[in-house]
This record gives structure tokens, C-alpha cells and sequence, in this order.
């Protein structure tokens, strides 16, 4: 019989041990060490158990787990670990068979559970460390979110946030220690926060409401949710480029000659798998990008500054490439001859000189070369008529 691991994860909620099934009380009762945050070490009877109260940075407290391997250690988490919890870092800086996991109720389950709401409808977010931005692309009347806080202090700052962006008449419930003898809710308004006090551990559940913009769910955002200073892939491109990019799970972008970051940004809104690099060599620009990054909710994207392919170098490997900017043979030549076989890499072209780049790559690396001409209504005088933008030719292909 293999022997049985030396770290037991534990989710434990308000509610103490009573919580906890048979086999979490065996591994607390046999544990040698138990490590976890002070709130959660309050809520277990002493035993002959070593604590250890969970560091600050969090990061140390994976390096402090690590040290103890071969002891019998158990790790205290709130609730699910493995929903915005410990549970996934843990189990990433260990071996398959070092440990093993017994979440409780999560805050998510509870918290659908005194709402009544359907969990499989219900966006969760977990924004313990996180900007209230992340909720962004979310925001839309009817839609429901139950947001994990990172103290009491943060439901005003998420009042204020919706408020901001225009969904003034949101409903908040705020739950607090949920499933504990200190569990309370209380419903408000954002626009009317009453004055009072709010106890950690808490969360939100949110019905949306407002009058607030709406970011779409297709590609091809309007240009508005972007800052920029006139270098932007436009609306009606940016839908077909996104098209032509097509995204799929856990795939990572360059975005080179990022501009704005439209591309970037829209790629990493289509899932919350993808990740993205932006190659750009302005700094005024690379502080604009990373702006309109967070203002809508994908902060992860990461943003580079400086001018391809020499930029390049250090980067990860991308599954996709896209080249809005700085298109030249030499840069063409360099990600055929360093990128594997497999990467897709689509380009557009303005200039005479870049689109006859683009015709000579398609004839050598064959792939699909497409010419979009598009025309906008604009007055004429008093009379209306059809104002054509710059041809844009694009090339994509798989190395």
C-alpha cells in the first residue's frame, strides 16, 4: 500500500470543525503541524499540533509549506481550495501523491444558496487581490455576480466602482461569515451604502442595474472604450482581424506594434484562458495601452516596450501572432525562421509597399490574402455620402 501523503489541504468555513467531514478531523487530529490563516487557527480547539500562522507576502507561506515536507503537515484554506483558493499554488509547487484535499462549502455555493440563484448563470469572481475593474466586461442590466471581497472596507469601493460606471441602481447583498454564528446580510442600494461597519469574511451578491455602457460580447468593440492617439485597428477591422486570429483556449497572442492594445485587449476578452504580449516600441503608448488594459478588466495583459523582432527575444513562445505595426520582410523572415510549426501569424497592410510584402509571402507560404475596402457615410454638403477608408490587405497563415 503506497504510504499516504504528508499534506492534507483542508477548506474550512465559519463553522468550524462541526463542518468537516470524518476524514478532515482524522487529519487534523494525526496533524504534526497546522498551518493557515489566524482567523481560520481560531476556529479549531487546541490540540498537540504545532501552528504556524500563514506569512504576509502570501507567497512565503508556500515556501514556509515546503520546508516541513516528510511531516505531517495540514494546511487550512477557507472553503473550496481550489476555488480562488490556496488549493491550486499548493498543489502546483508539489508532487502528484504528496498531497491530497478536502474542500468545504464554498462561499459561492453558500452564497447562491441564501440568494437562491442558479450557480450555472451566476458569474463568480474572486477579487481578494484583484482590481474591482475585472468585473467590467460583466457589466450589464440583469446580469447577477456574487464577488469575493478582500475585507469590509471593499464593498464601499465596489459601490463607488458601479456607481462610476453608470449602474448607480444595482442591488448589493452583502453576506458576512457566512454559515458561522456571525453571519449576517444586508441589502442595499450602490448609490445608498448605509453607514456601517462590515466584518471580514465577506462577499457581495450583485443584480446588476443601470443605465451604465455595456461591452459587447462579439469582437469588434467600439472604437470609444479605447484611449487612443489615432493609431488604432478600427471597428469594422479589428472584427474581421479578430475573426482571422480566431482564439481558441489557453492560447497566448504578440501583438506586435500594439498602438492602442485593441487587439490585444479584445483577444484576451474573448476567454479568460488566453494571454497576450504587446510589442510596442512608444512609451506614451505603452502607458496608454496598459490604461485601457485595466479599464476593462484584463490587466494580465502583458505590455512590452520596444521594437520587434529584437524585443522578441526573451519572449515566451506565442501560438498566435498578429502584426499591426512595423511590418517588414526582415521581421516576416525572422518569425518564420525562429517560431515553430503551427503558429498562426495574420498581418494587415495599409501602404502600397507593405501589401506588396504581403502578396509575395502568400505566394511563398501560401495561406489566405484578403483585401477589405470599406466605406462610412459622411456629409457631402448638405447631402449625404460614402466616404471610403484606406484599403486594408491581409495576409494569414500557419507556418
Amino acid at each position: 500500500m503506497s504510504e499516504a501523503p504528508w499534506l492534507t489541504i483542508i477548506g474550512l468555513g465559519e463553522d468550524g470543525p462541526e463542518g468537516l467531514c470524518a476524514a478532515s478531523r482524522s487529519a487534523l487530529e494525526a496533524a504534526e503541524i497546522i498551518i493557515g490563516p489566524a482567523r481560520h487557527l481560531s476556529l479549531i480547539a487546541p490540540n498537540s499540533a504545532q501552528r504556524i500562522t500563514w506569512p504576509v507576502p502570501f507567497a512565503e507561506g508556500i515556501e514556509q509549506v515546503l520546508t516541513l515536507r516528510g511531516r505531517r503537515v495540514v494546511v487550512l484554506t477557507s472553503g473550496d481550495p481550489f476555488w480562488f483558493g490556496a488549493g491550486t499554488l499548493l498543489a502546483r509547487a508539489l508532487q502528484p501523491g504528496e498531497w491530497r484535499a478536502f474542500p468545504g462549502r464554498s462561499t459561492f455555493s453558500l452564497a447562491a444558496a441564501r440568494m437562491g440563484w442558479p450557480l450555472e448563470t451566476t458569474g463568480c469572481f474572486g477579487l481578494h487581490a484583484a482590481p474591482l475593474s475585472r468585473l467590467r466586461p460583466q457589466l450589464a442590466p440583469k446580469v447577477r455576480l456574487i464577488v469575493l471581497l478582500r475585507d469590509g472596507g471593499a464593498v464601499a469601493q465596489l459601490a463607488s466602482y458601479l456607481v462610476e460606471q453608470g449602474f448607480a441602481r444595482s442591488v448589493m447583498t452583502v453576506l458576512e461569515a457566512l454559515a458561522g454564528p456571525r453571519e449576517r446580510m444586508t441589502k442595499m442600494r450602490a448609490d445608498a451604502v448605509p453607514d456601517m461597519v462590515f466584518a471580514h469574511p465577506v462577499c457581495v451578491a450583485l443584480e446588476v442595474a443601470g443605465d451604465g455602457a455595456v461591452l459587447t460580447r462579439s469582437s469588434g468593440r467600439d472604437d470609444d472604450w479605447f484611449e487612443t492617439d489615432g493609431q488604432i485597428t478600427k471597428l469594422p477591422v479589428r472584427a474581421l482581424t479578430l475573426s482571422a486570429l480566431a482564439p481558441r483556449p489557453f492560447e497566448h497572442l504578440w501583438d506586435i506594434g500594439g498602438g492602442s492594445g485593441s487587439i490585444g485587449i479584445e483577444w484576451l476578452l474573448s476567454d479568460p484562458s488566453l494571454s497576450a504580449t504587446v510589442i510596442e516600441p512608444r512609451a506614451d503608448r505603452v502607458g496608454r495601452i496598459t490604461a485601457n488594459a485595466a479599464r476593462l478588466g484584463v490587466d494580465r495583459l502583458k505590455v512590452v516596450q520596444g521594437k520587434a523582432p529584437t524585443a522578441l527575444e526573451e519572449l515566451s513562445p506565442p501560438d498566435v501572432v498578429f502584426i499591426g505595426g512595423g511590418l517588414s520582410a526582415g521581421m516576416l523572415d525572422w518569425l518564420t525562421a525562429r517560431l515553430p510549426a503551427g503558429t498562426r501569424i495574420v498581418a494587415n497592410a495599409v501602404t502600397l509597399e507593405s501589401e506588396a510584402l504581403l502578396v509575395q509571402t502568400h505566394a511563398r507560404l501560401g495561406g489566405a490574402l484578403m483585401r477589405v475596402e470599406i466605406a462610412s457615410v459622411a456629409p457631402i454638403g448638405p447631402k449625404r455620402g460614402w466616404k471610403s477608408a484606406y484599403p486594408i490587405t491581409q495576409w494569414s497563415g500557419t507556418l
